[in-house]
Formats: C-alpha cells, sequence, structure tokens
C-alpha cells in the first residue's frame, strides 16, 4: 500500500512539473513566443516587438484613449474599466460599468458604453442614464461596439440579436436627438465598428465572415451604398456550420485613414482603398485595439486576458477618442 501511494505522489509531482513547464500555473495556458511586427513602410518598423504589459485580464475589450493619451479599456468580467499610465501601471478608472464591453466619449465629454446587463447602450458618467434599449422598435441581443461621431449620434453592433423572436444582428445609429435607426441587419455577426477621419465612411466588420463593409454616411446620419470594403484572407476558419470566420473584431484607425482590425491573425492593415498593407502578429488572439499616448503612435492591442503594446511609425487619429 505504501508503495502504490509513493507511487501516486510521484505521478502528482511529474503533473505539476509537466504543467508549469508548460506555462500552466495558475491559468492553465502553455507560454506564448514573442512577436515582432514586419516592416509595413509608414505604419511599423520592421522588428518592432509586442510588448506584453499585463496578463491574467477577465474579458479585456473596449479600448479607447482620453486626452492626453493614456489608454482606457474594459475588464468586462469583472464590471470595471482600466486605467493605464504613461509607464504601464494599471488602475481602476471606473466600476460598476453593466458589464460595458465597450465605449468612449461624446463631444459632451459623457461615458458612453454598449453594456450586456441590461443590454443597453447607456451614458455611464458623469450620470448614468439610457440612451437606447431598442432599435427598430426591438430590444438588443447583446450591444457589442460602438463609435461615435462629431455630433453625438452612435453607431453600434448588436452582435447577437434575438434569434428565438426572429430579430437579427444588427447595426444601428442613436441620432444626436434621441432618435434610433437600423443600418443594417445583413451581416452575420457585426462586430467592430468604426467611422474614417472625415467621417463620410463607416466600417463594420464580421466575426463570421471575411468582410469588412462600408457604408456612406449621409447628412442625418442614414447610410446608403453598403459595399465590401476589404476581405480577410489570413487565419480563416470554419465554423460548425460550415461558414468561413475570420474571428474579426475591434476597428481602429489612424491619422492617413488607414484602417486597422483585429482577427485571427494578428491586427490586419489595409489602406484608405481597402488594399491589404501586412498583419502585425499577436502572442494570443486579438480582441481589440486603440491607439493611445502623448502623440497617439502607440497602439495598444488587447486579447480577453492579456494587453500588449507596439510603437507604431504612424498615429492614431486624433479627431476622437477612438
Amino acid at each position: 500500500m505504501r508503495s502504490k501511494a509513493l507511487m501516486a505522489i510521484a505521478w502528482c509531482l511529474l503533473g505539476s512539473l509537466a504543467a508549469l513547464s508548460q506555462g500552466g500555473g495558475a491559468t492553465g495556458q502553455a507560454p506564448v513566443a514573442e512577436t515582432v511586427a514586419p516592416n509595413i513602410p509608414g505604419v511599423v518598423a520592421g522588428g518592432t516587438k509586442v510588448q506584453l504589459l499585463q496578463e491574467g485580464l477577465q474579458g479585456a475589450q473596449g479600448a479607447t484613449s482620453l486626452p492626453d493619451g493614456t489608454l482606457l479599456f474594459t475588464e468586462r468580467n469583472v464590471n470595471r474599466i482600466n486605467k493605464v499610465d504613461k509607464d504601464g501601471n494599471i488602475s481602476s478608472y471606473m466600476e460598476d460599468t453593466g458589464a460595458t464591453n465597450s465605449f468612449s466619449f461624446d463631444p459632451k465629454g459623457r461615458v458612453i458604453g454598449v453594456q450586456y446587463t441590461p443590454a443597453q447602450v447607456g451614458v455611464l458618467a458623469p450620470v448614468k442614464t439610457t440612451l437606447a434599449d431598442q432599435c427598430d422598435g426591438n430590444g438588443f441581443g447583446r450591444p457589442n461596439d460602438l463609435v461615435i461621431d462629431k455630433k453625438g449620434g452612435v453607431y453600434f453592433t448588436d452582435d447577437l440579436g434575438k434569434p428565438t423572436e426572429g430579430i437579427k444582428p444588427r447595426v444601428c445609429y442613436i441620432k444626436p436627438d434621441g432618435g434610433v435607426i437600423k443600418i443594417t441587419d445583413d451581416i452575420a455577426r457585426p462586430n467592430g465598428i468604426q467611422l474614417s477621419p472625415d467621417e463620410r465612411i463607416l466600417y463594420v466588420d464580421d466575426t463570421n465572415g471575411d468582410a469588412i463593409r462600408a457604408f456612406d454616411v449621409q447628412p442625418d446620419g442614414s447610410t446608403r451604398n453598403e459595399r465590401i470594403f476589404a476581405t480577410i484572407t489570413e487565419g480563416l476558419r470554419k465554423t460548425d456550420a460550415g461558414a468561413t470566420s475570420s474571428g474579426a473584431d475591434g476597428l481602429a484607425i489612424d491619422g492617413a485613414g488607414r484602417l486597422y482590425v483585429t482577427a485571427y491573425s494578428g491586427v490586419q492593415v489595409f489602406s484608405p482603398q481597402g488594399r491589404y498593407l501586412g498583419s502585425i502578429p499577436i502572442p494570443r488572439q486579438a480582441s481589440n485595439l486603440a491607439f493611445a499616448g502623448p502623440d497617439k503612435k502607440t497602439l495598444y492591442v488587447l486579447s480577453i486576458n492579456a494587453l500588449y503594446k507596439i510603437p507604431m511609425l504612424t498615429e492614431g487619429y486624433m479627431g476622437r477618442a477612438k
């Protein structure tokens, strides 16, 4: 009996050592190799290291920046928005956020977020209130991402809809006067959303597809001329239903109008004309991103549980926080 007990202990110790050798530790995750950026002219210098700032985050999403370049991001699973200072230290910026997934600042300085609990677009500060909990007469499944225009209108995605009620995933717009209109419901899983620097073009990506859509923005905030702006061709996977999935998630834009999208393959970069320029590999699957820093020349990239930064040659668009 004693020999069997000793053997069992030995096997447990060997298992523990094996887990540690794979980087399991408390998280059970294998170690991830560092990555570097390729040379993308005018965007990032070849060999630039993708620097890890923090691991162990819980549902990291919704990156945006303050006017001084400070990075903010949501940690949805713990109901919090975090702040990253110039030295990379992370602290709490806001608590009790209603499981906000993404947020930004409107022209009045209000913090506007897309929330899971309840499913709505709401004002988080200075006074909490609901901006919209319906679009086209129907409630939301899961508001996911947003971008706010210079007039204070809010474009946002509902990436799930309510299939049991016949409500498809949608892209909607909250007008500055509070009215809500539907932009489209023909994207399988609309996720990241962004405006061009001149706000004449709205971009929306599709997690469950490979196309990034573009729309021409009209003076009243509605859109026309929906089209495919670019197609993601790297790192594609098949869904259980057999569709092609890119894993497209967050969108960011730089001052030159180049579009950045997080996907299975990392951060893909496209010219303002939709031409593929290159991809920056990220150690873990990228979920969201934003330009920040005093000159907005640092690209911060989130995975669900980690935060990275990349020194860039270009700068993010200065006219909006996000």
